[in-house]
């Protein structure tokens, strides 16, 4: 009779956290995230397993396991984030791995009600905090131009004049020169529409040769 309660409640465990797993997971695969479906929740089953195997073994006296599940999660949510420049993505979806993770440790621990409303709380934040990140990113827009211009003095006066126009604020990071072309670098922030009009502005202007996002 033990034995099979000891069965049920294992095998309770593995189910819930295969169900949150899949939630979260389903949300990442939706978004076309890198750590999708199957990976959340093979993730978030780990972690519940391990848990569970850490009670059994020390018999809730040693948490080394369980210690050494936040260090395995890292290096998984090290490998989802991606830098390409000056930008760098992935780091919601290392944030959901480590997050599914530590709800594996909870439902692994029985506390099924804690975990329950993590993942409520995750849903609002990966679904309905979108919108918000949405209006918040474009309100206040942050690219990088690179600006190839003719004339060094007379160019750059031109594209502060444009800045200024559109009331963006900006910051001059680099200046190079490539193939016999001088091209600046600007870290412009600002309104996304502000940074249409600036673009336009460029795109018309006789002075600038080209120009890359």
């Amino acid at each position: 009779m033990v034995f099979q309660n000891f069965m049920s409640d294992d095998i309770i465990k593995i189910a819930a956290s295969m169900i949150v797993g899949s939630i979260i997971g389903a949300e990442r695969e939706y978004k076309s995230k890198n750590a999708g479906f199957r990976t959340i929740t093979l993730i978030t089953i780990g972690a519940t397993l391990y848990t569970m195997l850490s009670e059994t073994i020390a018999g809730g006296t040693d948490f080394h396991v369980v210690g050494n599940i936040v260090v395995g999660v890292g290096f998984l949510g090290a490998g989802a984030i991606f830098k390409d420049g000056s930008n760098v993505s992935g780091l919601t979806t290392a944030a959901t791995i480590w997050i599914s993770a530590a709800i594996g440790m909870a439902i692994g621990a029985g506390a099924y009600t804690f975990a329950f409303i993590t993942l409520i709380a995750i849903l609002i934040i990966l679904i309905g905090f979108s919108q918000i990140q949405t209006i918040i990113d474009n309100r206040n827009a942050e690219k990088y131009y690179k600006i190839s211009v003719k004339n060094q003095n007379e160019s750059c006066i031109l594209i502060r004049k444009f800045i200024k126009e559109c009331n963006l604020k900006s910051k001059q990071v680099n200046l190079s020169k490539v193939e016999d072309r001088l091209r600046y670098t600007f870290k412009i922030s600002g309104d996304i529409h502000k940074h249409e009009q600036f673009e336009s502005l460029l795109s018309s202007s006789s002075e600038i040769l080209a120009f890359d996002v």
